[in-house]
């Protein structure tokens, strides 16, 4: 089965460099994320052999040491711990802040001690703490309230870098902290409505860029200047998103362009930003910027770059950059030769707007059926990235849609605040004009299924209840039934930022409970196939049970795959291979 067979393909993200040349790489080979060690010649060395999934791993400068993030069962609760290289075989991982209640996220690792952020002072709030390795003791460098998002150190630690949720949807406030007096600086306003990142600080920690969209629709490359408390916009596209990470020895920057869920990448000089060349990469997919495709990471001379690219037809790989050189992958992948890059085509909707979709030709006999399917987030993105699910559903010979609903990011300030709170049955209206333009590429609109996970689950469960005569049927993936039980149930550091996404409890209950799909239940004739994590952190388990309770009752068929060692989503490959199956034989049933 094509499915399995994607699955099963190895896909790896670079995490780190040390001084010696040496990478560390997150690889799936085993059925979860692990933390691997590349050597400069090329030879691997697995050094976590896990039952769950690792977050990340750095090297600690000046040792043999690593510290790695990894939690239990997909709860998000990271941990960290470390291991020692100069161990034979797998290295054994010693705990090093460890209390399975709270998060521990893995910042930086600096000779003789790491930074990280942690909600443990009150379980809501992420203060930042570096902990000294020899003596153990822990120095709280931030803990002034909010969601720290990102942490970016300046090269010589004297000023970090704070991107913290602020209260506008989709938005991140800058802070600048001084390590010696603690003091905080307000970079940007809090209430501004403005997504910034990523955060990358020049050599001489004079500066730093960041890909900001402050002032404008798009984002830009922006500079701040530290001595003279000055920004200065750096590179411009008004119809493009940029980003930029300098290298450590002065020379270039790396510069994204995203372009209609396309990342490339090109090389520049530093001192006076001129394009040099284009990263010698594939056409077609992403590179950096977006959701799920790490940073490049350069080594700390500067001498090579680290970069994560994956596209429709190809699995996370890690490339190997040399400036001016050509890119080369420290693995490859033996993908099928059937699969495709998509059509990028535009949807009318409701209201005139043009709703940005990505369309998988079936690479198989044309079954005449489509599955429109729903990115997470809400502010998250349709990629052109790899995805075993779209691959093998158009492999199967279904149609597959992959829509950038209003709300979503990717395609301006504008675009992704056209679902905010109030608005937000807008988005699902425009999975209705996508229904009616399906004729347009000779599908039919009456053999249609909806698929998404987490905020596109969300969307499943909306589109197949507030348009229940348009949808054959619909596969719910951590979706959220109710947008009242599910802040009210979601962890605590997350209410407060999906409140400035949905709507707040105290003020805005009553339009939840119109805007969910609970709450038109009675009218959900479509089939249901749900799959959840007992652990989901994001979206609990209560909001699938819900559902399929009430479905249940009504007689609508719908069923419920719930697995004990997943959160919010599948991480693990035998659950996957469990699963998907599973709903794909659902879809091939209810659309023939």
């Amino acid at each position: 089965m094509l499915l399995t067979t994607l699955f099963s393909l190895p896909t790896t993200l670079a995490l780190d460099i040390d001084d010696e040349g040496r990478m560390l790489v997150l690889y799936d080979g085993t059925g979860t994320r692990q933390v691997n060690e590349v050597a400069p010649d090329g030879t691997w060395r697995a050094l976590t052999d896990l039952g769950d999934t690792c977050r990340g791993a750095r090297f600690v400068p000046g040792s043999s040491r690593v510290v790695v993030e990894h939690d239990t069962g997909g709860n998000e609760r990271g941990q960290l711990s470390i291991l020692d290289l100069t161990d034979d075989g797998l290295p054994a991982l010693t705990p090093l802040v460890h209390d399975a209640e709270y998060i521990h996220h893995l910042v930086a690792a600096r000779a003789g001690r790491i930074l990280y952020t942690t909600n443990r002072r009150n379980g809501v709030d992420f203060d930042l703490v570096t902990r000294d390795l020899a003596s153990g003791r822990d120095t709280v460098l931030y803990d002034a309230g909010g969601w720290v998002m990102a942490v970016d150190p300046s090269p010589d630690d004297k000023w970090v870098v704070l991107s913290k949720a602020s209260s506008p949807a989709n938005s991140m406030q800058l802070l600048l902290v001084d390590t010696s007096s603690r003091t905080v600086t307000e970079l940007t306003p809090e209430d501004a409505h403005n997504d910034q990142g990523p955060v990358a600080w020049l050599p001489d920690s004079s500066a730093f860029v960041v890909s900001s969209d402050a002032g404008r629709d798009r984002k830009a490359v922006r500079r701040y200047d530290v001595a003279d408390a000055a920004w200065t916009d750096v590179l411009v596209d008004d119809a493009r998103d940029l980003a930029a990470w300098p290298s450590p020895d002065g020379e270039h920057q790396l510069v994204a362009v995203l372009e209609d869920g396309e990342v490339a990448l090109t090389l520049h000089r530093l001192e006076d930003g001129t394009a040099i060349a284009p990263v010698g990469l594939p056409a077609g997919g992403c590179a950096a910027l977006m959701i799920a495709t790490p940073d490049p990471i350069w080594s700390p001379d500067g001498s090579f770059a680290a970069i994560t690219y994956n596209s429709p037809i190809q699995p996370p790989t890690v490339y190997r950059y040399v400036p001016n050189g050509e890119p080369t992958p420290i693995s490859t992948a033996d993908v099928p030769a059937e699969l495709e890059h998509p059509e990028s085509l535009r949807v009318p909707s409701f209201d005139g707007e043009q709703v940005p979709v990505f369309v998988f030709h079936p690479t198989a006999p044309n079954l005449g059926s489509t599955v429109v399917h729903v990115h997470g987030g809400p502010e998250g993105a349709a990629m052109r990235m790899w995805s075993p699910i779209i691959s093998a559903l158009a492999g199967e010979g279904h149609t597959v849609v992959v829509p950038n609903v209003r709300g979503s990011a990717g395609y301006g300030k504008r675009w992704y605040s056209l679902d905010d709170r109030q608005l937000r049955l807008d988005s699902v209206r425009d999975l209705a004009a996508i229904n009616a333009w399906l004729p347009t590429i000779d599908a039919d609109p009456k053999r249609a299924a909806l698929w998404g996970g987490s905020y596109g689950g969300y969307m499943v469960l909306a589109g197949v209840s507030f348009q229940p005569g348009l949808w054959a049927a619909g596969v719910d993936i951590v979706g959220i039934a109710s947008l009242v039980t599910f802040l009210e149930n979601t962890s605590d550091y997350r209410r407060a930022m999906r409140e400035r996404e949905y709507g707040y409890l105290a003020t805005d209950r009553e339009f939840l409970e119109s805007a969910s799909p609970l709450s038109r239940v009675d009218d959900i004739r479509a089939p249901l196939f749900v799959i959840h994590g007992a652990n989901d952190p994001r979206v609990p388990l209560s909001e699938a049970e819900q559902i399929t309770a009430a479905l249940t009752s009504r007689g609508v068929p719908c069923q419920l795959l719930v697995y004990p060692d997943e959160g919010h989503g599948l991480a693990k490959l035998d659950n996957r291979l469990d699963a998907y199956p599973q709903a794909f034989s659902f879809l091939r049933d209810h659309l023939a």
